[in-house]
């Protein structure tokens, strides 16, 4: 695996829905621009369907504007990735279901073109918004350069979500978000809080103003800070993710201490989870071997 992920996190307003895709073209390469070799390339929770009013007063429009993900927006959107040669997550999408759902789906699309995973929004933001939820977790190898974790705005506040990802093996988790809300505050704390109880990294991109509260954070395996921007104007986050640090931090611990993924001996019994009908086997705790 790649030692390093130089990624680009960029802190915009939404576009309108509708806008042609060479708009949203000319905002990638632009972000490239000032940022060359950069791997990833990551925006926010449903960029392309904006127009400043709550969701759930625009059902009808967000309906309308979903395809499905063989449709002709996910074909520009490869296309586009292929030109730049970067992984391309261009926030979220409203996907139409074969049943008749409306998904809020995050993609990532491969400098080659392809889809390389899909993942839809588990919990969405009752009561606030129409989406239908998913049901499964999903990460994705970024060709030897680490391994994300897909993670939409309000799943931050199920620790269970970022947990599960970083057992599946996610160095770093992409939490796309479009929070117009004051809870924003908040929001930065359980960013920081999911990276440190899991070792992971945390890219958590915010939408910018007027739309949304911006303060697009990214925060290292120990819940350091490494990038934050401190409002909500037009922004863009670089860094150069180190991914060993998560391998280091879980063999000496965060903070030097901390090892919570080496937490249980051979044999123990299993630690009964009433309230999910389950339980932590000691047996199939460590996480999975990340690429």
């Amino acid at each position: 695996m790649q030692s390093h992920l130089p990624i680009v996190a960029v802190q915009a307003p939404p576009q309108l829905i509708g806008t042609p895709l060479e708009a949203f073209a000319d905002e990638a390469a632009r972000a490239l621009e000032s940022n060359p070799g950069t791997k990833l390339l990551v925006f926010p929770e449903l960029h392309l369907f904006g127009d400043g009013s709550p969701d759930r007063h625009r059902t009808e429009a967000l309906r309308a504007a979903a395809e499905p993900l063989d449709g002709p927006r996910m074909v520009g959107l490869a296309d586009l990735a292929r030109k730049l040669g970067v992984w391309l997550v261009p926030g979220s999408l409203c996907e139409s279901g074969p049943g008749g759902e409306l998904f809020n789906t995050q993609v990532v699309l491969s400098p080659s073109g392809e889809l390389a995973g899909s993942y839809r929004k588990i919990f969405p933001w009752r009561p606030h918004e129409p989406y239908d939820p998913g049901d499964q977790f999903v990460v994705v190898d970024l060709g030897g350069a680490g391994r994300v974790g897909l993670n939409i705005c309000y799943d931050a506040w199920f620790p269970e979500a970022t947990r599960q990802l970083a057992w599946m093996g996610a160095d770093v988790i992409l939490n796309v978000v479009k929070t117009t809300t004051p809870d924003r505050a908040l929001e930065l704390v359980l960013a920081r809080a999911n990276a440190i109880v899991n070792q992971v990294f945390v890219v958590s991109v915010n939408c910018g103003g007027p739309t949304g509260e911006g303060r697009s954070i990214i925060v290292d395996p120990e819940g350091a800070v490494i990038a934050e921007a401190p409002d909500a104007a037009p922004t863009l986050l670089a860094a150069d993710l180190d991914l060993g640090a998560v391998d280091r931090v879980r063999a000496e611990g965060t903070a030097g201490v901390t090892r919570m993924w080496s937490q249980f001996h051979p044999g123990e019994p299993a630690i009964k989870l009433p309230v999910y009908g389950g339980r932590i086997d000691p047996a199939t705790w460590p996480p999975a071997p990340r690429s």
